[in-house]
């Protein structure tokens, strides 16, 4: 059996594979040794929550071609269960993982800003050094692919899932600190990943819940995205995510017309292959994104989804809920026609090409996953870099009144207005987010939550804190302040009182709550609510440390009176 007509071992040879003799031979062996339900298994990338031994064993014995790990909090556990995985494949496993930083990684790691924390500083040789520490991490608990960088471009202030992402609003920036990004995994041996095909950000919209749009012209999208891309795949990325948003312009572009300029990319014939292969030459695999979110789920059932991710170009399916019948749904597809065998001979080839590209065919299972030291990952060296990137993330937006710096002298009592029901990723409670307390305690402050029967006045407080610590999250929809629900009353949510008491908004997350406060007069962005940050933020505002973040985009949603 050779390879297939559209996959040759030229294409292998070709970046970003860069396959030898003995890797593209070891391709066509193996894809050549497997059954057809084997060669379908291949296809499928399934979730893995947790650490718990027998799930991984059951998962292990799938005989899928990866697994995307959500680890715990204890590195040992995680690197047992991950071992137990590959043991039970006799094809080598990718182990993927959505590497981010902030409220999305892993919870056993060293804690780093997120992507646009890291925008914040601006820093191509940081984020370098900082994606470099999480790759070493992963590498040491078995990932050797991330999902990542994201690549969107943060332009809708009220997007809930671009947000805390993206590398920012610029497409310079996020190219230079994309390729960074890219340039330090890649090196580490982590596959990156370039997502969310083709271009995340100017629908406000999030796509775990609908199809979302990119609305941009051809020209503006070149500009753009198409530049960002090109760049990054002639950097050699090794994969790109396909995600569930429609591209109309270049749907019309191919002659669709109707409910077909609306087709979501990861089912996209025209963007898959006719844009992403054949405008900007991409030889590497592409993965869908979640099949099980509603951005594809809203647009057809999945028995009619599910090939059509296959058929129009993507090489590897991100998530089931039933492993076992999705197999059954693909092995109908091929038998009445709606999926060809063509097109799964290339995509089992690109997912096998993926793996010796990382060298996972001659690697030992210890060096896949090396034995842990100390049963922990977190090093000190790496505690270290990552307070250094999160301190210079830390964002002054604006003071005109003067506040800071605060200090126990002139503002003792302290009134704590936290939005607890909204943190992290998923809107999980996050204790991290409730340590601003403990920390201006320790510096002697006096410290007490905002009591809604009775709000603080200048004789009964001297400074008001509001704290926010919401990053990207999925199934909201959109991120906003919502004074009613965190001040408890509707007479609460209308009374502003920076006139009569100073007042503070640290936003550890989004970084467009000036949209719904545009005269507060003090606030400060910080991206991310890991303790590392916390602790930057408080150090800043009493001024043992200065302001050093810039704004990576921006903070005023264009309201000219958010500036005074």
């Amino acid at each position: 059996m050779t390879i297939s007509q559209d996959v040759s071992a030229a294409a292998l040879r070709a970046a970003p594979f860069k396959l030898d003799d003995a890797a593209v031979q070891w391709v066509e062996q193996t894809r050549a040794s497997l059954s057809l339900d084997d060669q379908l298994r291949q296809l499928f990338n399934e979730a893995s929550l947790g650490d718990d031994l027998e799930a991984a064993r059951r998962l292990g014995a799938q005989r899928l071609g990866g697994v995307t790990r959500f680890v715990g909090a204890d590195a040992r556990a995680a690197w047992e269960a991950t071992r137990v995985m590959l043991s039970q494949a006799t094809v080598p496993l990718l182990i993927s993982g959505d590497l981010e930083g902030g409220a999305i990684g892993m919870p056993c790691a060293t804690p780093v800003p997120n992507q646009l924390g890291m925008a914040a500083t601006d820093s191509e040789s940081l984020t370098c050094q900082v994606a470099a520490l999480v790759a070493a991490e992963g590498r040491a608990l078995g990932f050797n692919w991330t999902f990542g960088p994201v690549v969107d471009i943060n332009a809708r202030h009220r997007s809930a899932i671009v947000a805390t992402r993206s590398f920012g609003s610029d497409p310079d920036r996020i190219l230079r600190l994309a390729r960074a990004h890219q340039q330090a995994f890649q090196r580490a041996g982590l596959a990156t990943t370039l997502k969310h095909w083709p271009g995340e950000g100017f629908d406000e919209r999030d796509q775990h819940l609908l199809t979302t749009l990119n609305p941009l012209g051809l020209d503006e999208w070149e500009t753009r995205f198409g530049r960002i891309y090109r760049s990054l795949i002639d950097q050699g990325a090794l994969s790109v995510m396909s995600a569930h948003i429609a591209f109309p312009a270049w749907a019309a572009h191919c002659g669709a017309t109707g409910v077909e300029l609306y087709r979501p990319a990861s089912v996209s014939r025209f963007i898959n292959q006719d844009l992403l292969r054949g405008r900007l030459g991409f030889n590497g695999l592409i993965v869908s994104d979640a099949t099980t979110m509603a951005g594809l789920g809203s647009w057809a059932a999945r028995h009619q989804f599910l090939p059509e991710v296959i058929e129009n170009g993507c090489d590897m399916i991100l998530f089931s809920m039933d492993v076992e019948g999705d197999l059954q749904v693909l092995h109908r597809a091929l038998a009445d026609g709606r999926l060809s065998q063509q097109r799964v001979q290339d995509a089992v080839t690109r997912v096998l090409a993926l793996k010796a590209a990382l060298g996972l065919h001659r690697k030992t299972a210890d060096e896949r996953l090396p034995p842990l030291q100390d049963g922990r990952v977190s090093l000190p060296a790496h505690q270290q870099l990552g307070r250094q990137a999160a301190g210079q993330s830390v964002t002054l937006v604006k003071d005109v009144q003067g506040l800071l710096p605060i200090s126990p002298a002139r503002h003792r009592r302290v009134v704590l207005l936290i939005d607890r029901q909204r943190v992290g990723f998923a809107n999980d409670e996050n204790p991290a987010a409730l340590r601003m307390a403990t920390l201006l305690r320790e510096r002697g402050f006096e410290v007490r939550d905002y009591d809604p029967a009775q709000p603080p006045t200048p004789a009964s407080a001297d400074l008001l804190m509001l704290v926010l610590a919401q990053e990207s999250v999925y199934t909201q929809g959109n991120v906003w302040l919502d004074w009613r629900r965190i001040t408890g009353s509707p007479s609460a949510a209308m009374r502003r009182q920076w006139h009569d008491l100073p007042c503070l908004l640290v936003s550890f997350g989004h970084p467009y709550y000036l949209f719904d406060a545009p005269r507060m007069p003090c606030v400060v962005n910080a991206y991310s609510g890991i303790e590392s940050v916390q602790e930057a933020v408080v150090q800043r505002l009493l001024g043992e440390a200065p302001f050093t973040g810039g704004n990576p985009v921006d903070a005023s949603c264009g309201l000219p009176d958010a500036r005074y």
